[in-house]
């Protein structure tokens, strides 16, 4: 008999349904029988057709049954959407990746893959994916087609229990591959669309009988393409059907000019959306051909610093995304960031069409790069602010423009200087919020090529930078280099705060090789350097946080102290959480070794839910071992265990686990010894099993929770001087020194 999964509740991304499907339901049927016959289906069709409403409708039907009750059917005749997409159904959406070195990393966020490593993203996919069994759904791959079916090859080889249900123009001509041509609805569901949407647009819309034909008229002459109709209908709150037919028979011809060779839907299609632009104002026409230079969402400041000028007022644009909202040209989306809006890729590419022919594209790029710099530079600076939260989450709805500012930047030789500027200036997007790999990526290629004369900075910033994020990924050679190189160049150039920076992060590579004596010389010089600058952010605090680190770990625990509550005292002053985290981290192991089990466990407790808001991997991980070690103190071995045994699969997304340091390892060894003999050998290692099939935020809300209380009497403490054998705080040996034995 097979085993089943202990728990049957499905993960997954997909976004909540703002408009309910009208029809389909047969093409939703045999989706779900090809589901069921093949590993990778693809619906293919026309832009505009429908392809990425019905894939999402599918994945919810998916997602729906993986998450009912079992149905009883007898064990071993079929397998059932429970097992089969026990790990969920995900949605990637390409439509706006250009660059096909982000095509790996855009799946792996999708998937919620934090990597802090300096793995590349397409080995981490395929082992995150190599045992679980779960719906991948690819949504916009048109303009990285090869590169898209080569990585699903390789995934689908190598990850039995994926399957991958994909929209696009063209299939992906893999072996396997069920492709699902997606013709227009029937000519009954596209007027039912046509009259649902339009219903929604004006609640004073009826159907009559009178007006009955020409609606199917209408339907008829843009072959019941939904998008089509959605325009149509978006218009129907100012026209009447009659005016609209009208309309469109007298541009039909002229707007299918210059097609001669294309299928009808594909004339249809552009006649929509051509008849729409020629139904706009002109206002609105430019303000449509400006917005297309965005990638993915975009803001209301955004569009008023990038689109206005001159013809196009700044006070105007408000209105003019009203009215493309009415008219269906704009989708208005609600984010964590903020009201904000985007085009449908084909209306996108309309656009950008019309603004090429205006000659104008490569200035409303440039006026995008600038926004994104300047927009990068601002949130550096509230970074260090109670605004801190909002950054994260602006900086996430805002990756794809970054990405388009970015390349805008290196693709210009003149220009390299603000690539180097813009990637150093999101080092705490790299670096605080998970992105470490993304950005590698982007500092990599900015320090190519040398900036021209006057712009060292720059490229200061961005060696630094670099040093920082690959130290956090564990590639010490690399981080070596890039901060002699900083440190080199900045004093060449004079440059202080520069050095400063350099001096840090080699003291940071100190501290994780478990050279303290080293890490406390650097991290000390490199905070009179801030001092003398003037320089206070929440990197100097991070400084003096790894700096009480190194004094702990060499035995003054006072001193360590005496630092962390001053980081603690400033973070809440300026509203700083992100670094406040690591500072909680060493105040709950003075607690713990203080014998202050439930200080310890509040400290943590905050530190987690921080680390796990801003998706800092490290952080996070530290809090969960010591927690586990805070629990197993209690007198809790089995959630110890259950701990202990999550924060590993968390490693495998870090590095090197505890960066190979004795120090770091030191509670996660005491936590295992202990928690082992307490339960033994078989019932530890079922509990951490447990653990390592917990999903991240099961993991983050059960360690918020604490266990359940029950009366079992606490396990002495780690005393002091075991804890200096073990690499506890205040030691002056790293674990497996053999002055000692860590207390059983």
């Amino acid at each position: 008999m097979r085993q089943r999964p202990l728990h049957t509740n499905t993960r997954g991304n997909l976004p909540s349904e703002l408009s309910g499907l009208v029809g389909r339901g047969r093409e939703l049927g045999e989706l779900a029988r090809l589901l069921e016959s093949s590993r990778l289906v693809t619906v293919t069709g026309v832009g505009g057709v429908g392809k990425s409403r019905l894939v999402l409708a599918a994945a919810r039907r998916v997602a729906e049954r993986a998450a009912e009750p079992s149905d009883g059917a007898p064990e071993g005749l079929r397998e059932e959407p429970q097992e089969r997409y026990f790990d969920g159904v995900w949605l990637a959406e390409l439509a706006s990746v250009r660059e096909p070195e982000l095509l790996e990393l855009t799946l792996a966020e999708a998937l919620g893959l934090t990597d802090h490593t300096t793995r590349p993203p397409r080995t981490v996919l395929a082992e995150h994916l190599a045992g679980r069994r779960l719906l991948l759904v690819l949504d916009g791959f048109e303009q990285l087609v090869e590169e898209t079916a080569g990585l699903v090859r390789e995934l689908l080889v190598r990850s039995p229990g994926l399957r991958v249900l994909a929209a696009g123009r063209r299939p992906l001509a893999l072996d396997g591959e069920q492709a699902f041509p997606l013709a227009p609805p029937a000519p009954e569901e596209a007027l039912a669309l046509l009259c649902a949407r339009a219903a929604a647009a004006d609640p004073g819309f009826a159907v009559t009988e009178a007006g009955r034909p020409v609606l199917v008229e209408l339907c008829a002459r843009l072959d019941g393409l939904p998008l089509a109709l959605e325009l149509a209908a978006g218009r129907l709150r100012a026209l009447s059907p009659a005016q609209m037919l009208a309309r469109l028979e007298d541009r039909f011809a002229l707007l299918t000019g210059g097609t001669r060779g294309a299928l009808p839907r594909h004339r249809a299609l552009r006649t929509a959306i051509g008849w729409s632009h020629e139904l706009c104002t002109a206002p609105e026409r430019l303000l449509w051909a400006r917005l297309s230079v965005f990638a993915g969402q975009f803001d209301l400041d955004a569009a008023e610093y990038v689109c206005s000028g001159p013809d196009l007022p700044v006070e105007s644009v408000l209105d003019l995304v009203g009215e493309l909202l009415a008219q269906s040209l704009l989708c208005r989306v609600e984010t964590g960031a903020g009201v904000r809006y985007r085009m449908l890729e084909t209306v996108r590419l309309y656009g950008a069409g019309w603004l090429e022919s205006l000659g104008d594209a490569a200035r409303l790029r440039r006026r995008h790069r600038d926004w994104y710099t300047g927009l990068a530079t601002s949130c550096e600076l509230d970074w260090f602010s109670p605004r801190q939260h909002e950054v994260a989450a602006l900086m996430e709805a805002e990756l794809a423009n970054l990405r388009l500012a970015l390349e805008c930047c290196l693709e210009d030789p003149e220009e390299v200087h603000l690539g180097q500027y813009l990637a150093g200036t999101l080092w705490f997007y790299w670096a605080g919020c998970g992105r470490l790999t993304e950005g590698r990526h982007w500092l990599d290629r900015a320090l190519e090529n040398l900036p021209e004369a006057g712009y060292e900075g720059s490229r200061l910033k961005a060696l630094w930078v670099l040093g920082y994020v690959a130290a956090l990924q564990g590639d010490s050679v690399a981080s070596m280099s890039a901060l002699y190189e900083c440190r080199d160049g900045a004093a060449r150039t004079e440059n202080p705060v520069a050095a400063a920076y350099a001096v840090h992060r080699l003291g940071c590579l100190a501290l994780v090789s478990d050279d303290m004596a080293r890490a406390g010389e650097l991290l000390g010089s490199a905070l009179e350097r801030y001092r003398e600058a003037g320089e206070l952010n929440s990197n100097v605090l991070m400084c003096q946080v790894e700096l009480a680190m190194a004094l702990a770990f060499q035995g003054d625990l006072a001193g360590a102290l005496s630092l962390c509550r001053e980081v603690r005292d400033i973070c809440e002053e300026r509203g700083e959480r992100w670094t406040k985290a690591y500072a909680l981290y060493v105040l709950a192991y003075a607690a713990l070794d203080a014998g202050g089990t439930g200080e310890a466990r509040r400290l943590l407790a905050e530190c987690v839910a921080i680390n796990h808001v801003f998706r800092d991997l490290v952080g996070l991980v530290l809090a969960v071992e010591l927690l586990a070690l805070v629990t197993v103190t209690e007198g809790e071995p089995a959630e110890a265990a259950v701990l202990q045994g999550a924060a590993e699969p968390m490693w495998d997304g870090v590095g090197l686990r505890l960066f190979g340091s004795g120090y770091f390892n030191a509670p996660r060894l005491m936590c295992q010894e202990r928690a082992g003999e307490l339960l033994g050998a078989e019932r530890y290692a079922a509990c951490a099993g447990h653990g390592r099939a917990l999903a991240l935020d099961e993991l983050v809300e059960r360690a918020l929770r604490g266990p359940e209380p029950r009366p079992v009497p606490a396990l002495p403490r780690p005393r002091t001087a075991a804890g200096r054998a073990a690499g506890y705080p205040g030691s002056r040996k790293p674990a497996g020194s053999p002055e000692g034995e860590p207390a059983g």
